[in-house]
């Protein structure tokens, strides 16, 4: 950047780019613990000494969804020290920031306000990683934000249209606008592009002046049918595209003939997953973007931890290994230790020219051992390098192909279609493993009222998001709802007749994926309110045996710990003291250590309402019973107040009103949906180099053409 003067400094955009930070990844490991937080500073001090005018981030930058107090004290303190100071910020915005930033408490950029002294902005969209979640909808991104580190952009919560509102900065006579979408489920954005529900905004006033980038964070390689986001869905008024989630770093821009555009995939950080992606070498990027010019400077990371992989197929070996020889695993073995230390070697040699990597790497050797062999213990064989990997307890990994049958003019030869093994190949997600896992089923466990793919989405809530109602509130919604179904129906209550007017009801919501995505998106809203209606339940509850035990005086409990610390275990979701079914006598007649019979218990002050909940062992036919006038005479009470169709909670607690919406929309900003321009109207100049892409040296040879 030697050829700048002063001038260009004046109209040049120096942006740093970074992707998939993961920070916390490992944070209880002895030796890997820290990597994470040490390469996060290596990146802000590469953005502090280049003096850029902001860092750029395309998400997961935290590993865990609930990052630890530790990760999000270390992430805070390197913010504070590296992204605040005096300098002053050279960019200016234009854009309406309401409309940016809408879903947040202060919606300005950070930089702007009064009572911060920022230095180098950063700019995230949020990753699969740390996307929002909970009651609130809230992620780890909007305590930085909150806080005034960090400015979270590129969200939306809805699941039928997205409007990308782009943030228009102008630096001297260089105008940038920069998009921003954060993860979202990939069947389902890939489904909204294909129906024309994504909308990229432009700029109303000359549109064809701005240097337009966006940061998406989504699969790039195909993973499935809809499993991933073609680069041919984006618009081709893009100039460049900063693509987030995959990990292998390809930071130098490739170009898209068809779309003609650019797209910069910085990868991952840190090593998460010790296949081929990731023993490529780490880099960031050092954007310099002038009017339509842009150049990306790679930057090699140096405090990553180094990770050298291998691959071994025993059957190329016939001099060295016979299946019946009975010592052949021993020299197996041997083998694998030559290997080990010929990598160990390398790993040595590449860190003495750097001082600051860390010095047990990462080593892993894949071994196809078929063909007859057997595997040795890799427990056994790990003790011998303790000391000297990183991750000792996977250096080796056996792995086989499927023996193929004899070969047949009319079999495929599927062999030739795996280019790569299963195990490493092949990523298992909750949501497949819960469709085939019915799929193969047994008839009496198969699922007649739930589809597989709800289920799935909601097994993958309770796992991923640690949303532990997720599955019950998923079967009480889909519950009540065909309830309703049936009663519009007016079906008479026949086991036959139910059964078969159920299942037409399964099938036509298998068939409209947009309105069974709504539904689950719905019954994770309910789950999350039922949460934060138990918190407060809790707190309420704990005041009010304060309170009792200070009226009552010294109670004896059956338990003989004190009245005031027997609080009991229920999650206190508002149900009388004998809920799921069971008498309250069960659970010992001192009701939970309170020293109260039940007769005093009966004459309490507690006017606690009860929420009515379904039995857990209630049925569809005891439901639809529930229904008619003549069985419900008959029916337990807990059973008739299951039919009770109370959605109140669903208008109390949607995560963006659609006050907000509209407003984002019908906003008189500077914004205005525009179709995609010609390539050759937009005059974009890109110089191309090896490692450099350096457009400031000519202009008359850098036209590109569509």
């Amino acid at each position: 950047m030697s050829t700048i003067n002063s001038q260009d400094d004046e109209d040049t955009f120096k942006i740093l780019i970074a992707t998939d930070i993961h920070l916390g990844y490992l944070e209880k490991d002895p030796v890997r613990g820290n990597d994470t937080f040490v390469t996060f500073n290596e990146i802000l001090d590469h953005a502090q000494k280049n003096e850029v005018d902001f860092v750029l981030l395309g998400g997961d930058l935290f590993h865990e969804n609930k990052p630890s107090r530790k990760t999000v004290h270390s992430c805070l303190e390197s913010l504070r020290k590296y992204c605040m100071g005096d300098r002053p910020v050279q960019f200016e915005i234009l854009s309406d920031q309401a409309v940016n930033f809408h879903y947040s408490k202060f919606p300005w950029v950070n930089y702007q306000d009064r009572n911060l002294n920022i230095s180098i902005p950063v700019f995230s969209i949020h990753g699969n990683h740390d996307d929002p979640t909970g009651a609130d909808a809230l992620c780890a991104l909007d305590i930085l934000s909150c806080a005034g580190l960090l400015n979270h952009f590129g969200r939306s919560t809805s699941v039928e249209k997205i409007d990308i509102s782009p943030i228009l900065l102008r630096k001297g006579r260089t105008k940038i606008a920069l998009y921003g979408l954060g993860a979202i489920p990939d069947e389902r954005l890939y489904r909204m592009f294909v129906n024309k529900q994504v909308t990229m905004l432009r700029p109303k006033e000359d549109e064809d002046s701005w240097f337009n980038l966006f940061v998406i964070h989504q699969n790039r390689s195909k993973h499935g049918a809809t499993n991933y986001i073609p680069e041919q869905f984006l618009d081709d008024f893009i100039h460049l595209v900063v693509w987030g989630h995959e990990h292998e770093c390809k930071i130098a821009p490739s170009q898209n003939e068809q779309q003609c555009f650019y797209v910069s995939q910085p990868g991952s950080s840190v090593v998460t997953s010790l296949s081929p992606g990731e023993a490529v070498k780490k880099h960031i990027g050092l954007l310099h973007v002038k009017e339509k010019k842009m150049k990306m400077q790679k930057i090699a990371l140096e405090t990553v931890r180094t990770f050298h992989m291998e691959d071994i197929v025993l059957a190329d070996h016939p001099d060295l290994f016979n299946p019946d020889n009975p010592k052949v695993t021993q020299a197996i073995q041997a083998f694998c230790m030559e290997k080990v230390e010929l990598m160990l070697d390398d790993a040595e040699r590449a860190r003495l020219g750097n001082p600051r990597q860390p010095e047990k790497p990462l080593i892993r050797l894949r071994v196809d051992y078929t063909g007859g062999f057997e595997p040795f213990s890799v427990h056994r064989f790990s003790q011998k390098y303790m000391d000297r990997v990183a991750n000792p307890k996977d250096i080796i990994h056996f792995f086989r192909h499927r023996e193929q049958k004899e070969k047949n003019e009319n079999d495929l030869n599927f062999g030739k279609l795996v280019s790569r093994p299963a195990s490493e190949g092949m990523t298992l997600r909750v949501e497949d493993l819960v469709k085939q896992y019915f799929q193969t089923a047994e008839k009496k466990v198969q699922l007649s009222l739930l589809t597989e793919r709800g289920m799935g989405e909601a097994v993958q809530e309770f796992v991923d998001k640690e949303e532990k109602d997720a599955i019950e509130e998923l079967v009480k919604f889909q519950l009540e709802k065909t309830q309703r179904f049936l009663k519009e129906r007016r079906t008479d209550a026949e086991e036959e007749k139910i059964d078969e007017e159920v299942r037409k009801f399964r099938e036509s919501r298998k068939k409209n994926t947009e309105e069974e995505d709504e539904e689950v998106r719905e019954a994770m809203t309910r789950a999350r309110a039922h949460r934060s209606e138990d918190a407060v339940l809790v707190a309420a509850s704990s005041d009010e045996e304060l309170m009792d035990t200070g009226m009552k005086g010294t109670g004896d409990s059956d338990d003989g710990f004190p009245a005031t610390l027997s609080r009991g275990r229920g999650r206190a979701r508002g149900r009388a003291r004998g809920a799921r079914g069971q008498n309250p006598t069960a659970r010992g007649s001192s009701q939970r250590g309170r020293g109260r019979t039940s007769q005093e218990s009966a004459t309490s002050s507690r006017t606690y309402k009860p929420v009515s909940v379904p039995a857990k062992n209630m049925s569809i036919m005891d439901a639809f019973r529930s229904l008619k006038p003549e069985s419900s005479l008959n029916s337990s009470k807990s059973y008739s107040e299951v039919i009770i169709d109370d959605d109140s909670d669903l208008e109390d607690i949607s995560i963006v009103p659609s006050s907000k919406v509209n407003h984002r929309v019908s906003t008189p900003s500077s914004l205005s949906k525009r179709g995609s321009q010609s390539q050759t109207s937009r005059g974009v100049d890109f110089e191309s180099d090896e490692d450099e892409f350096d457009p400031f040296k000519s202009t008359a040879t850098s036209r590109r053409t569509k």
